[in-house]
């Protein structure tokens, strides 16, 4: 009798109605792929959190396996690149959207998709890093691109006590910037300057309609949030400054104008991190290794196991998650 794993999976029914529950899978039904790994470790992204409660249409093929991440060995391959024993990262790709996901406890994915677990860095460390903190450094290396550098001036960071914030912060101040965070949870904010942020501020500051332009706070910024937030970030970036959009926890709009692009020179990047190059991924892993301070890491991150991951889900959709959520399968 074959091995079989426990995985999540996540159904629709004639109506559409989505139900999820834990089951028992064999490799017999993973889905195609040339690598099979051994899952050790996955973590809960508000992506992750939005497909298993159903808030946003984050998954497109029925039933699945979710979670968009990743770390573990491979088991077999019979693409050239990886070999038995290899320790292996997934970011994105459309697994947990498309293709079955981490939340399992093997998964099969295309060879093309895996990255090498940098050297120091365990499979653990790698999940507390996750989608949230490869974006994040996604940000920084496209505002180093523009040359938003440490003397340009201080940098925003919206949604600072959320996975992809929290990673934010960390790496800009470890890279010497005067970081800006922005949150809805006053609480958080020794949270937040332990992580390096020489300034907390209020989410409400950020929250309202947003002025054609305003006066110039920032050199740059890493917004998480879209709408009103990310049209006030604009507003009040420095001339030719810019600022790195990678999330839409506070709405897909962008109630801004034309006024800080065209007045200021600003620019807006837009960063994806699912189909991002494999060339950009190995930097930015790389980067990840040698810029990111794993002693902050550790305290930005909590740790669950596998039947903690459907709870999580919920709570970080409703915002009662600080941080990363790192789970060990």
């Amino acid at each position: 009798m074959s091995e079989t794993f426990k995985a999540i999976l996540v159904s629709r029914d004639a109506d559409k109605k989505q139900s999820v529950e834990i089951v028992d899978l064999g490799e017999a039904d993973l889905m195609e792929g040339d690598v099979t790994v051994a899952v050790e470790a996955t973590t809960v992204n508000y992506k992750d959190g939005l497909a298993i409660t159903g808030k946003a249409p984050v998954i497109r093929r029925w039933p699945l396996v979710p979670g968009i991440d990743f770390a573990g060995t491979v088991l077999s391959s019979s693409h050239a690149d990886w070999r038995k024993g290899d320790k292996v990262i997934l970011n994105g790709w459309g697994v947990g959207e498309t293709h079955f996901g981490a939340y399992a406890g093997r998964a099969r994915v295309k060879g093309d998709w895996l990255v090498p677990l940098p050297d120091g860095i365990s499979a653990h460390d790698a999940m507390a890093v996750g989608t949230a903190g490869y974006t994040a450094m996604l940000c920084v290396m496209a505002l180093e691109r523009h040359g938003i550098l440490p003397d340009r001036g201080p940098v925003v960071v919206t949604g600072a006590a959320g996975g992809v914030g929290s990673v934010a912060v960390s790496l800009l101040s470890s890279l010497g910037y005067h970081v800006i965070a922005s949150t809805g949870r006053n609480a958080e904010s020794p949270y937040l300057i332990d992580l390096g942020a020489a300034e907390v501020i209020s989410r409400d500051e950020l929250s309202q309609p947003a002025k054609p332009l305003a006066k110039e706070r920032w050199a740059g910024g890493i917004d998480a949030v879209g709408s009103h937030t990310l049209a006030n970030v604009l507003s009040m970036t420095a001339y030719g400054g810019a600022v790195a959009a990678c999330g839409l926890a506070g709405g897909m709009d962008l109630p801004s104008s034309v006024a800080p692009f065209i007045l200021r020179g600003v620019s807006l990047l837009g960063i994806d991190s699912v189909m991002a190059p494999k060339a950009v991924r190995l930097e930015a892993w790389r980067r990840i290794g040698t810029d990111l301070d794993l002693k902050k890491l550790a305290g930005l991150s909590t740790t669950i196991g596998f039947d903690g991951i459907i709870a999580a889900a919920h709570d970080i959709v409703e915002g009662k998650i600080r941080g990363r959520v790192v789970v060990d399968m």
